[in-house]
């Protein structure tokens, strides 16, 4: 695996938020009330007993606590950072409903499984070797959830990747105020430290090496691949250096260095969460000027509002109505031209202006990979994601796939829950080629 660059750009942004302290951690838990049914579990994709964790830490039990989150979630030190708390666990608390402040369930679960990896519990050995393996394509979240669940019932994994790091998305494309790259790795090998994990980093699948390859070779597989590089548009001026997707600008952000040092206005077009990423970044590493230009109403994002405030917060303007028509600029950008937009979002003859930017992400989507599993028999694609049932089973029966390429693009924790689900699904045909063969 390729080392992690020193000097990142990613280093200059501090921890969004920062960890509980002990007698912190002591005082929260002891607030939780305990619910029998609680609204808490069922918001969380991966199910983690939340309750049971928190009492726990209320009675110093961090090690027990820590077991119960990573039982359920493998990732769970990540997911404690990176999860939009606000709209899952911790919108669903029931002192929302009291009128009070709801339990920090996600600096708990960080304070529980921060403390796991530093004192370096180990709670999972591999099963004994039954011979069967599987392929994993992918090493963001999705595959390393499913190979560790899969080593767990014995089984031989293979986890293929393009790039030199481990990680996928949660390593190159979280915001480095929730979770450096760094981190993002050191939990990505301790997923792996249960040991019997062939890494194949650098391997381009299909192209280096194909399906029927891989089928030979591997009696089952699963895709988590993610999806594929950011969307452009395909307008006036869209090839001027400065004209760059978000996707890829955070990723050079988070394993490299990126020089800001001349940038003084910058836009980004969207309003989904990478956006809202990219605007607070951009404002967090000095940019003076940063805009958010986006072609429906404020009200209409589907970037998270807490994620938006806390943009706002830093200095970020918010353009509204308002739809990419060129990029202006000779030797490199110097400005996205817009026009503005009715409330149909239909545009508005004669209203076109120039928004002065230095540097402008388009965060606009990510392309589908539709045409990477052509060559799979029975793997089917509809609007970009890969078709499978509720387990992660594919049209193939040795095929499963889980995480973005599955879901769309959606959360950490999603990926997690998919990949360590198809694990299971998996297991049961693994267990029954054996009765066959």
């Amino acid at each position: 695996m390729r080392p992690l660059a020193p000097d990142r750009t990613e280093l200059a942004l501090p921890d969004g938020k920062p960890p509980l302290t002990p007698q912190q951690a002591a005082v929260e838990a002891n607030r939780c009330l305990g619910c029998t049914e609680a609204p808490c579990i069922r918001a969380c994709p991966t199910s983690i007993d939340i309750p049971g964790f928190i009492r726990r830490i209320a009675t110093g039990n961090v090690r027990g606590a820590a077991r119960v989150i990573l039982d359920a979630n493998i990732f769970g030190q990540g997911c404690a950072r990176v999860c939009p708390v606000e709209v899952l666990c911790v919108g669903d608390c029931v002192y929302n409903h009291l009128d009070l402040p709801p339990i920090q369930i996600g600096k708990l679960q960080r304070y529980a499984t921060d403390a796991a990896a530093e004192a370096g519990w180990s709670f999972y050995t591999a099963g004994a070797d039954t011979g069967r393996s599987v392929g994993l394509i992918g090493a963001g979240p999705a595959s390393l959830a499913a190979a560790h669940r899969l080593r767990r019932f014995g089984h031989r994994v293979t986890i293929y990747d393009r790039r030199e790091v481990v990680g996928g998305l949660h390593t190159t494309g979280v915001a480095p105020y929730k979770m450096p790259a760094a981190d993002a790795v050191a939990e990505a090998e301790r997923v792996l430290a249960i040991g019997g994990v062939e890494l194949a980093l650098g391997v381009a699948v299909p192209a280096a090496l194909g399906w029927e390859a891989l089928l030979a070779r591997h009696d089952a597989l699963f895709l988590g691949f993610g999806l594929g590089a950011d969307s452009v548009l395909a307008l006036p001026g869209a090839g001027l250096p400065g004209v760059e997707g978000a996707v890829d600008f955070i990723e050079r952000m988070k394993l490299g260095q990126v020089d800001l040092s001349a940038v003084r206005r910058a836009v980004v077009v969207g309003g989904g969460n990478t956006a809202m990423d990219a605007v607070r970044e951009l404002a967090g590493l000095g940019v003076p000027d940063v805009t958010l230009a986006y072609r429906g109403d404020e009200a209409g994002m589907s970037g998270y509002a807490h994620e938006w405030a806390a943009a706002k917060q830093l200095g970020v303007r918010g353009r509204f109505r308002v739809a990419p028509v060129g990029f202006a600029g000779d030797a490199r950008v110097e400005g996205l031209r817009v026009q503005a937009m009715d409330a149909a979002k239909r545009p508005i003859p004669g209203t076109e202006e120039t928004l002065g930017a230095d540097l402008v992400l388009l965060a606009i989507g990510q392309a589908r990979l539709d045409a990477l599993v052509a060559g799979l028999p029975g793997v089917e694609t509809a609007g970009g994601r890969i078709v499978t049932d509720a387990a992660g089973r594919t049209g193939h029966p040795r095929v499963f796939a889980g995480g973005d390429c599955r879901n769309g693009g959606r959360e950490v924790v999603n990926a997690v829950a998919e990949g360590r689900d198809a694990a299971v699904a998996m297991h049961e045909l693994l267990g029954s080629l054996s009765e066959v063969r």
